[in-house]
Formats: structure tokens, C-alpha cells, sequence
């Protein structure tokens, strides 16, 4: 089975870039659910190796950033993709609406305490693109602060990638159709009732306004160094089997290799030197000398 999902996933850096281009039933060349869950599972356990390579050389980090509207799969993502890396190593973080604390300093101050160290993986469930796309479609702020906010998401993004952050952007893109169908679920489970909430429902109205400011990001910020990956989410067996995919082939390409333990140094012998006095007798009678001569 052929992976170029980068290559048929990723946004071209530079290049014009149209979302509703992309067709979010799109499978590639995988023709049904079985096919999918199996490549995926021999990439949950591919993954666990190369977490423990990661771990162990700790050299690079890897920054697993998701972004979809709402009800795309991003929690479903990292509860699937991730069931095999040991939690010891990697961590998530949710970006909500920012605390006073952080809104008192700039956008990306948050963001990038959050950044995992070498050694780790870390998942942001939203990340520093909410103050291109939120901002953007509630008017929080004026578009000239938005629109130069993608320059300083490329320069942040470039200065992780300069400190060996291996740096993974997806947004995981759904139909209106699926995220109510989606929605319509949730109201109807029990045990998903507690997902869906009114906000969902009014933010549903400005999917066209998210659409446009998602289109601006992925074409703007998408880099040979950081480049996005636009999934297609509405069949979360693909998604799941396409997000896995990627993040093994890339963090293959890094060639890591684990540390070979140096060998500990040769215990330091005693001195060998044939002058000095090796007994007790020998000794007295140097000191005795000392006591003449003075």
C-alpha cells in the first residue's frame, strides 16, 4: 500500500489554496473501514518504538498541533492515534479562552510554555491559531492585528523548528452536514450528551466566517518548515489511519537511533614510583635524617 498521504494531504507552501477544494469523504486509496484499522493499528505500534527512540536519544521534540470546527474528531484523534505512546512522555494541552493572566501578555505567550521538551511528545487540542480564527470572525480584534499575526505564527513556528521541535499541523475538515449529524448524536446519547452545549449551536452560524479565516491560515501559514495537513475527517476511521500515518513517516525521517553508553574509565592505579619509602622502617629512618641535618 502506497503512504504519500503527506504529499496528497499537505497545503503547498507558497501556493494558492482553496478549503472547499478539499473533499472532506475523501478515503485516498484506502477502499474500507477494515483496511484502515489495520494499517492503523501496525502504526499505534510503530509509534510506541519511535516514542521510545524519542525518549531515549532526547534530541528532538514532536508537536502534534489539531484543528477542526467543532465536533471534527480532535479529541477522538488523540484518544485513538495515541493509545500506545506512554503517557510519561508526552503531554496535552487544551487552549480555551484565554485566563486574564494570559491575556495580559501576548498571543503566543501561553503557547509556547506549553511547548514539550526534547525527548516528549505534545498535542495541543487547539493551539496559537485560535488568535487568527476566533479573533478574526468575533471581531475581537482589528484585522491589522490579525493579519499580522500570521507572520509571527510563521516566525514562532520557525524558532521551534531551529531547537529541533519536529512541528505536525493538522486541521481535520468535516461537512456541515456531518458536524450536525454529529451534533444530532450527541443530543440523543447519554453518554455524549454533556459534549454539546448552546455555544456549539451559535457558532455554527459563522461556519462560512471560519471556513474563510481556516482557508487564510492553512494557505499563509502552511511552510517547507511546518507545512499543514488538511485530513479528511467525516469517516473517523480514515482520519485516524491518515493522522497516524504521517506522524510515523515523519518522525521516522528523523533517524534517531538510541545512545550507546560510553564504557566508565580504568580505576586510577596506585603510584608506582621506586623512591618513595614503602615501609614503616623506611620511613623512620627518612625522618630521622630530618632531625640531624636540623
Amino acid at each position: 500500500m502506497k503512504n504519500d498521504l503527506r504529499e496528497r494531504l499537505e497545503v503547498r507552501p507558497g501556493k494558492k489554496f482553496r478549503l472547499r477544494d478539499c473533499d472532506p469523504d475523501d478515503t485516498a486509496y484506502i477502499d474500507n473501514k477494515e483496511t484502515a484499522l489495520a494499517a492503523q493499528h501496525k502504526n499505534t505500534c510503530h509509534l510506541e518504538e519511535l516514542h521510545d527512540l524519542l525518549y531515549a536519544e532526547q534530541k528532538h521534540a514532536v508537536l502534534i498541533i489539531l484543528q477542526g470546527m467543532d465536533a471534527s474528531g480532535k479529541d477522538g484523534t488523540i484518544k485513538h492515534v495515541m493509545s500506545g505512546v506512554n503517557p510519561a512522555g508526552c503531554t496535552v494541552t487544551s487552549f480555551k479562552v484565554p485566563t486574564a493572566e494570559e491575556a495580559a501578555h501576548d498571543f503566543l505567550w501561553r503557547i509556547h510554555r506549553e511547548v514539550p521538551r526534547r525527548g516528549y511528545i505534545g498535542i495541543f487540542n487547539r493551539s496559537q491559531y485560535e488568535d487568527v480564527l476566533v479573533t478574526r470572525v468575533h471581531k475581537l480584534v482589528s484585522p491589522d492585528v490579525w493579519k499580522s499575526r500570521h507572520d509571527r505564527i510563521n516566525e514562532f513556528e520557525q524558532l521551534l523548528v531551529e531547537n529541533n521541535v519536529l512541528l505536525l499541523k493538522f486541521f481535520l475538515n468535516i461537512s456541515k452536514e456531518e458536524q450536525k449529524r454529529r451534533f444530532d448524536e450527541r443530543r440523543d446519547q447519554a453518554d455524549k450528551n454533556w459534549k454539546i452545549s448552546d455555544a456549539d449551536a451559535r457558532e455554527r452560524v459563522f461556519w462560512n466566517d471560519y471556513h474563510e479565516a481556516y482557508q487564510d491560515a492553512l494557505e499563509k501559514c502552511s511552510t517547507k518548515y511546518a507545512p499543514w495537513y488538511v485530513v479528511p475527517a467525516n469517516k473517523k476511521w480514515f482520519r485516524n489511519y491518515a493522522v497516524s500515518q504521517i506522524i510515523v513517516d515523519a518522525m521516522q525521517d528523523l533517524d534517531m537511533k538510541y545512545p550507546v553508553r560510553e564504557p566508565e574509565p580504568e580505576p586510577v592505579q596506585p603510584s608506582s614510583d621506586s623512591t618513595a619509602p614503602r615501609t614503616r622502617e623506611a620511613k623512620a629512618a627518612k625522618k630521622g635524617k630530618r632531625s640531624k641535618r636540623s
